[in-house]
């Protein structure tokens, strides 16, 4: 199984593109503003989005998503998501007065998007043998991550969190564990604004990899343009051991 990344960024501006995987040719997860690196056919491909949450950097492009290909589809596109975050994309996105509600258009009984509860502890086995499970995260929303098996291995999406011990011993119990992409949104001199905003700064990564017992590749995501180097060169100092690596528009990893 591959993941291109199409956005990583915690901001935009330039090449900088918000949150969104592709996974195979039908799976999203989140979906920012790097959706816009898709073309239409590839677009109308996409079956399934995972959201980790309902913040504006993580489903921006939804709405556009689904207005420029549901008309091409012959089944809906599902949103897969916590109870929470859908309440949320219902009352505040798909709104009619945001934008319209694609689970009424063309009909409530056929329409282009449906939306699906999937809570932290679920899995959903999906037609491409990805089996993704929905893990605990915490954010100043209701927020959760994802751990995404091909079968043969297993890559973890952290999705936006700030410290957050219910984690690792999950992750230490898988076998197989190919790759972990966490976020980084701040430096070190602003930890008090990542820990209002239930964030992460380099100081406070280090601490959470090292309640990681397994071996494998850290990735990581969401900086911020603008102390990206600064960030970068934090995390290199302060989780030496783990030998980060900095996520990059259109990166592929496998798993």
């Amino acid at each position: 199984m591959r993941l291109k990344v199409l956005g990583c960024s915690g901001g935009i501006g330039g090449v900088q593109r918000t949150t969104s995987f592709l996974v195979g040719r039908h799976t999203l997860i989140d979906a920012g503003t790097g959706v816009g690196e898709l073309s239409v056919a590839e677009m109308a491909q996409i079956d399934q989005v995972f959201l980790t949450h309902s913040h504006l950097d993580h489903i921006a492009l939804l709405p556009l998503l689904i207005d420029t290909v549901g008309a091409m589809r012959s089944q809906p596109l599902t949103v897969y998501a916590s109870v929470a975050t859908l309440d949320a994309l219902g009352k505040h996105i798909f709104n009619w007065q945001i934008w319209p509600d694609f689970r009424q258009i063309p009909s409530a009984a056929q329409p282009f998007m449906r939306f699906c509860a999937l809570e932290v502890g679920e899995s959903l086995a999906l037609p491409d043998k990805l089996t993704v499970t929905a893990l605990p995260a915490l954010h100043t929303v209701p927020a959760q991550g994802y751990q995404l098996d091909s079968g043969q291995g297993s890559l973890v999406f952290t999705g936006d969190t700030t410290v957050n011990d219910s984690l690792w011993p999950i992750l230490n119990q898988m076998d197989a564990l190919r790759g972990l992409i966490i976020e980084t949104a701040f430096c070190n001199r602003e930890r008090e604004l990542a820990q209002a905003s239930r964030h992460l700064c380099p100081a406070m990564l280090a601490a959470e990899l090292a309640k990681l017992k397994r071996p494998t590749e850290v990735y990581i995501t969401h900086l911020k343009p603008g102390e990206i180097e600064l960030t970068m060169q934090e995390i290199s100092e302060d989780a030496a051991a783990f030998h980060p690596k900095m996520l990059k528009n259109g990166q592929i990893l496998e798993f």
